[in-house]
């Protein structure tokens, strides 16, 4: 197709179609072209290989698109796409200029590629719309398939039926609407009693069935009808059933109608009474144990409704937990099971509970002093191949500290526990990867001591590992009147070969031993599975080196447990799928490890008051600033014993707790301990008194801002909150207005508009309730619209001394027409009759102000008003009368420099309640910055410690302690001048003196080299050496270095001389810090050092040629060969290895150059090879040697060690007939009867050789001949062969049954045990019959007898019997079954040898052929 566009016609009038399509075109070419270009520049990268888009392309379908067309394409309509507009003005065009000539290469040209370009674009739009409609439709198809297969379900119902009360003799009309595919069959019930209105009076019963609703027609009721009926719906999917009950009233009294008590007992049920109390259970771990309880009433019909709950939590029956009536039993308790226990039953005044806490204490452990098993096992961060285990550390170590943990796993429900991670100790977290995508696991952990391993804990919960992303990437589309179609973005994912590199990597978790890395997928991702492969670099190092795992990283995320502490990474990712790999990702923010965590502190202000006869109540202070704090534990101990026991075994959450199961009498005051530090003398703990001062900050429509002021008397605590009431001046009563504490003096309420409204309220602390303040003034509840805003709150004045004090305020709530610019300040002396003053001429554009020039003695009230553009607003409450004077005991900040150096600003006041806490503020604007400043608190004092003290600190520091009922608070100006001289003082403090680690150390080098050095504390830039390191002027052949980041500094003399004995003195200053050191090489010690140094040196020089860095030495082998080894190191192709046997080379021995091995070979070790070995390496560089002297005590430890293996390899001892008598003889691979000794016993009586006995060895035999042996010669005969310390013993007895043959005369010998006869190779027997096996043995001594069943024994119990008669052995199984089938086998043994016999039987079923099987 073309396209006309030729310049000759440009005069002539062209149709505005025509013009609009050719100036499109146009327009759409440029663009091509331009796109065509930047495509080319990134083709490497792209994903789609697509030539150019134009503008009209430039979109790509997301997941929400395809949804979206998805659900247009099923209400499609015929309506003529632009596209076939476009066609056909197009081809209006082309019919109108045809005809028309183009000429010139370009213009044909031009015109090509406008029509290649809208072909294929065109084709590309119809590509798409086809393939979404075709997808669309596959969804449409699967939703209506799906769709069909659920019309058919179960019946349930949509209202269920609801009790009715009716008086008698009239109508009750039940029922209900039940849905169900097919319709169900309906049937009703009356008591469990089915209803047939043929069997009742004519009109009694109507039951009806209305597309769905159901309803049951009761006329004329009586007392008989007063029941519960139930209607039961069933069809082929399954069946429901709903109930209601009918009360029937009969006549006005106590006892009819709702006042009744069958009414109530019908409606809330029985009433209900405990009779016996809930006790505490102590359990143990891994054993039962349960709860009861009793009532009053017999709760038969609430039974259902009673409910038992742990800590707040309902619990439901398990496989370890049943609930009985009023009964809860744990098969199998655990330390999870520990907690505060509930029971709960329903009564017509609400639910009766009961409390009870169960301990469940640690298991005896396997090892003794084993520490007790963690708990609370759960698995986070479940993905694909990894997840992150945490845990809860047992409470009782048992006095050894816990030094790690290890974790196990369990694939599936195998039930076999595999070890898989060892976590250190002092986290109770781990990464754990490596897992099978779509395996489900169980995990238990095990605390590891120096006792060795706890328990195991209890395992956690089945996880399946599985992409827990992939319900995010779908999405339902409604469609046709409730139906949904399901639609994942994988099913949009482009084709993609090469993948994107991942995005966003980063740290997702750090530790002090591991870091979680995390990122991205990339987008788009494609269909082929990924996979990761990750890098890392250390900072500065410029090379990356590859991250290896064992299995092939599958989730976005991966566990570094190998990182170095003190290094910084970075780490990069590369996608992989089946197509290949992608570029690295950008890499991450430097990564380093974590330090060690910090040490939870131990909970302060632990309390302990009377609770009952057996039982404690305990608070404490909860620990701050601990995200990760997983509770606590408590611990107890007896008066006067020093053990502490575990009181509980799962941590407590909250800061309270009762302990109960002490012994009554007994006083928690142990032995006596040191002298305690000064305590203070406090108030006892009081209600506080009343607030006061009510005042109106802002009024709504209908609501208000009450606020006032706090008690005067707190009662040596913090306030807690306060109950708030009001009254409307309309009304008689007072209402509360909150039923739970507020924590503020400012309240909102909401009220009625134009009503005038006076309040009063209540302070509580830890004592209680306090005291009702007096009524305040009527407040009317109308809108505030005044352009002037509210008046300030919370006006308070701290800091107060004899003439100055320091006032703050919370700016008003009600800002008016504008924004608040300044405030006025006023002051009025309590005795003076004239108006408030102004404090300062202009206005003050913070909330606080110092007040000075006062007059001492003098009582002054302030008040404060917000000024906006529309002027000053209304006053605040005005303060009390303040009493200007300085306190006796009033304290003040104090500044120095504690004992490490530190600047600090300390407050102490030890008036100070014990809630109380310490509010430090930087130039009255908040507190100081963290980053700078570590407030430190202990008992009743707070410091500020100056991290690097700067001018940055520099300002004003204010501390005010709060629930304190007279004014605590000062403040202090800290100039740079006081600083300067503070960080002196500091400087003094931390560098006193330059401290040593070690004195003067002496070290010889490699060449010889003496090196003096002396170790030190790292010391300043500027710290010197003073004087000469020596008493004389410093030779030229000594080096003298000083390293002051190390604080090292050490004397390097070269050759050491007589010239260099003397003494060396270090003197060294840092700053004011002094120190020196002196050594003295003098005398003896001197001239052991001279003579190391130069065999050092000499050694050295040896060194630089070939030589042995073995010695020659000998070595034994197991044949008796004797090797004579050594090795030379530093050789060259020219170096020359050499053999000498007394001062002659010996052409037998072997070198190796590659090794440098040399090795001669003894075969046979003779007086002949008795000399003095020799061997030498040399070559142009040098020469070296090493002897063996094999003349005295070297040559007998050889001896020695072939005596030594020739014992070892004796054989034992055989008996030989022979001609003359019998011939009992060993074996052995050398015998030397100078270094081994031989002894024969019979009977443990030593033999010597004689007439009839003859005793003698070869170089390969050791014998003993017994000549006419007789039966005193029977027996035990052992040969005992010694070789040096070793000692090794032969045996063998001449008293069995076996016949030896000598001159024709029988001799006995031992027989071994077998069996002879009598066991079939196979037999069968049909089930339930009798089986009896019988087999004969023989042997001397008698065998011992045992049978096995697939060669494993059987345990003769019940249905198996065995009976010995002398040599017969029968074993009897009764009333056989299948299970008995397989091979048995008789296994007889004596200390000669042993035998089996065995067997296959093959059990057949009644009414079966009996099949012969092989044998196995």
């Amino acid at each position: 197709m073309t396209l006309p566009h030729s310049p000759g016609n440009v005069g002539e009038p062209r149709p505005p179609q025509a013009v609009e399509v050719v100036h499109r075109l146009e327009h759409r070419q440029e663009e091509a072209h331009k796109e065509e270009r930047q495509h080319r520049l990134h083709m490497g990268s792209s994903v789609r290989r697509r030539t150019f888009r134009t503008s009209e392309e430039e979109f790509q379908f997301t997941a929400a698109d395809y949804a979206l067309a998805a659900a247009l394409a099923l209400t499609a309509s015929s309506e003529t796409s632009w596209e076939a507009q476009l066609r056909r003005q197009t081809s209006a065009v082309e019919l109108e200029e045809r005809g028309q000539k183009r000429v010139g290469f370009g213009n044909d040209w031009e015109r090509t590629e406008i029509a290649f370009l809208r072909t294929q674009w065109l084709l590309r739009q119809r590509r798409d719309r086809k393939a979404l409609r075709r997808r669309t439709e596959e969804k449409v198809r699967e939703a209506k398939e799906l769709r069909e297969l659920c019309s058919g379900r179960g019946p349930w119902f949509w209202i269920p039926l609801r009790s009715h009360a009716v008086w008698e003799h009239t109508t009750v009309l039940l029922t209900c609407t039940v849905q169900a595919s097919p319709p169900p069959q309906v049937t009703w019930y009356k008591n469990d009693m089915r209803i047939d209105p043929r069997l009742f009076p004519a009109g009694k019963y109507r039951i009806t069935n209305n597309y769905g609703l159901l309803t049951l027609e009761i006329r004329r009721c009586t007392i008989e009808d007063a029941a519960t009926y139930t209607v039961k719906v069933k069809n082929a999917y399954g069946q429901a059933s709903s109930f209601a009950k009918v009360l029937v009233r009969t006549y006005v009294g106590k006892d009819a109608g709702f006042d009744s008590e069958i009414f109530k007992r019908l409606m809330f049920g029985p009433s209900v009474e405990f009779t016996s109390v809930l006790k505490p259970v102590f359990a143990r771990e891994k054993e039962p144990f349960s709860l009861s309880c009793l009532f009053s009433d017999d709760v038969l019909d609430a039974e259902q409704n009673i409910q038992w709950y742990r800590d707040g939590r309902l619990l439901r029956p398990s496989g370890r937990r049943q609930i009985l009536y009023a009964d809860r039993q744990v098969s199998c308790a655990y330390k999870e099971d520990e907690g505060l226990y509930t029971v709960q039953v329903p009564s017509p005044f609400g639910p009766q509970d009961q409390s009870a806490y169960v301990f469940v204490r640690d298991a005896a452990a396997e090892k003794p002093g084993a520490p007790g098993s963690p708990l609370n096992v759960r698995c986070l961060n479940v993905n694909r191949d990894c997840l992150i285990l945490t845990w809860t550390p047992p409470s009782d170590t048992r006095g050894s500290p816990i030094t790690g943990y290890s974790i196990e796993r369990c694939q599936g429900e195998s039930g076999q526990w595999v070890p898989c991670h060892e976590a250190p100790s002092g986290t109770c977290r781990c990464p754990i990867q490596g897992l099978i995508e779509g395996q489900s696991y169980r995990f238990r952990v095990r605390a590891v001591s120096r006792a060795g391993p706890s328990l195991p804990s209890k395992a956690s919960e089945l996880v399946v590992m599985g992409d827990h992303d992939e319900a995010r990437r779908k999405k339902e589309i409604p469609f046709d009147l409730g139906n949904k179609i399901t639609v994942s973005t994988d099913d949009f994912e482009d084709f993609v070969t090469i993948p994107l590199p991942p995005t966003n990597v980063h740290a997702s978790e750090i530790r002090d031993a591991y870091v979680v890395l995390g990122w991205d997928e990339p987008r788009p991702r494609g269909k082929a599975p990924l996979t990761y492969s990750l890098e890392k670099s250390v900072i500065g190092s410029g090379t990356w080196e590859a991250i290896s795992s064992e299995t092939p990283v599958k989730s976005p995320r991966f566990a570094l447990l190998d990182l170095e502490k003190g290094k910084s990474y970075v780490f990069r990712v590369r996608s992989i799928n089946q197509y290949g790999m992608s570029d690295p990702s950008e890499p991450s923010e430097p990564i380093a490890l974590k330090g060690k965590p910090a040490t939870l502190p131990p909970p302060a202000q632990v309390q302990a008051f009377r609770d009952t006869q057996t039982s404690v109540s305990l608070t404490w202070d909860p620990v701050k600033g601990h995200p990760e704090l997983l509770g606590y534990y408590i611990y107890s101990r007896e008066a006067g014993s020093s053990e502490w026991q575990t009181v509980n075994n799962k941590p407590i959450q909250g800061n309270k707790f009762t302990v109960p199961g002490l012994r009554t009498g007994e006083a928690g005051v142990g032995e006596s301990s040191a002298t305690t530090e000064p305590i203070r003398v406090k108030q006892a703990l009081a209600t506080p008194s009343a607030p006061y001062d009510f005042a109106l900050l802002s009024c709504g429509k209908n609501d208000m801002v009450i606020g006032w002021k706090p008690p005067k008397r707190r009662g040596g605590g913090k306030i807690l909150g306060y109950f708030l009431d009001q009254h409307d001046s309309e009304e008689l009563d007072w209402h509360p207005v909150n039923q739970q504490p507020i924590p503020t003096r400012v309240c909102k309420v909401s009220l009625e508009c134009g009503h005038f409204y006076e309040f009063r309220a209540r302070a509580a602390n830890w004592a209680g309730v306090g005291e009702l303040s007096a009524p305040s003034n009527l407040f009317e509840c109308k809108e505030w619209t005044m352009p002037q805003p509210g008046p300030p709150y919370d006006v308070q004045a701290f800091e107060v001394r004899a003439t100055s004090l320091m006032l703050k305020w919370e700016p008003p709530l009600y800002t008016g027409a504008g924004p608040v610019t300044g405030y006025l300040v006023s002051v009025q002396e309590e005795e003076a009759s004239e108006q408030c003053q102004p404090v300062t001429p202009d206005r003050i554009s913070g909330t606080h102000l110092r007040v000075s020039d006062l007059q001492a003695g003098k009582r002054y009230r302030f008040q404060v008003q917000a000024v906006n553009s529309a002027g000053p607003g209304q006053p605040s409450m005005p303060t009390d009368p303040i009493l200007l004077e300085d306190k006796p005991d009033a304290r003040e900040i104090e500044v120095g420099v504690d004992e490490e150096g530190f600047i600090y600003l300390a407050f102490e006041a030890p008036e100070a309640p014990d809630s109380s806490e310490f509010q430090w503020s930087k130039d009255y604007k908040g507190p100081p910055d963290p980053q700078r400043v570590k407030v430190e608190e202990k008992a009743n004092k707070s410091k500020v410690i100056l991290k690097e003290p700067g001018l940055e600190d520099l300002g004003t520091y204010s501390v005010v302690v709060t629930d304190a009922d007279e004014d605590i608070s000062a403040s202090h100006t800290l100039t740079e001048e006081e600083l300067n001289k503070l960080k002196k003082l500091s400087h003094e403090i931390r560098n006193p003196v330059i401290k040593l680690i070690s004195g003067w150390n002496v070290d010889i080098l490699e060449q010889g080299e003496v090196r003096l050095w002396l170790g030190g504390e790292k010391v300043s830039p500027a710290a010197e050496r003073m004087g000469d390191c020596g008493i004389k002027k410093i030779m030229p052949n000594r080096k003298i270095n000083f390293d002051r980041a190390k604080g090292l500094v050490e004397v390097i003399i070269q050759n050491l001389s007589e010239d260099d004995k003397g003494s060396y003195t270090a003197q060294l200053q840092d700053g004011k810090a002094k120190n020196q050191i002196t050594l003295a090489l003098v005398d003896d010690d001197f001239d052991k050092l001279l003579r190391k140094a130069d065999a050092k040196r000499r050694d050295w020089k040896r060194k630089q040629g070939p030589y042995f860095e073995e010695p020659l030495q000998w070595k034994v082998m197991e044949d008796c060969q004797v090797l004579l080894t050594c090795k030379a190191t530093n050789t060259k192709k020219e170096t020359c290895f050499q053999w000498f046997f007394q001062k002659k080379e010996t052409p037998d021995g072997q070198y190796d150059p590659q090794t440098g091995v040399g090795i001669l070979c003894i075969e046979e070790l003779s007086k002949e090879d008795k000399g003095i070995y020799r061997a030498t390496v040399s070559d142009n560089r040098g020469e070296d040697d090493t002897i063996l002297d094999l003349t005295g005590e070297a040559l007998d430890a050889i001896y020695t060690e072939l005596g030594r293996i020739g014992a070892l390899s004796a054989t034992p001892l055989k008996i030989q007939g022979t001609e003359e008598g019998i011939r009992i003889f060993s074996k052995v691979k050398y015998y030397n009867i100078q270094y081994m000794k031989t002894t024969w016993f019979h009977k443990e009586k030593r033999l010597e050789s004689g007439d009839r006995v003859r005793a003698g060895t070869t170089l390969d035999e050791i014998w003993l001949h017994i000549l006419d042996p007789k039966d005193s010669d029977k027996g035990k005969y052992t040969l005992e062969i010694a070789a040096g310390k070793d000692t090794r013993q032969l045996s063998t007895d001449l008293s069995g049954q076996g016949d030896i043959h000598h001159r024709g005369s029988l001799f006995s010998l031992p027989d071994r045990a077998k069996v002879v006869r009598g066991l079939p190779d196979v037999a069968t027997i049909m089930e339930d019959k009798t089986l009896c096996l019988t087999c004969v043995i023989s042997g001397d001594p008698t065998p011992e007898i045992s049978w096995l069943k697939n060669d494993q024994p059987v345990t003769f119990l019940d249905r198996y019997h065995m009976e010995v008669k002398g040599s017969e052995v029968t074993i009897t199984i009764e009333r056989v079954n299948s299970e008995d089938s397989g091979r048995y086998g008789v296994f007889v043994k004596n200390k000669y040898g042993s035998e089996t016999g065995q067997v296959t039987i093959s059990v057949f079923k009644h009414g079966e052929e009996a099949k012969v099987l092989e044998k196995m």
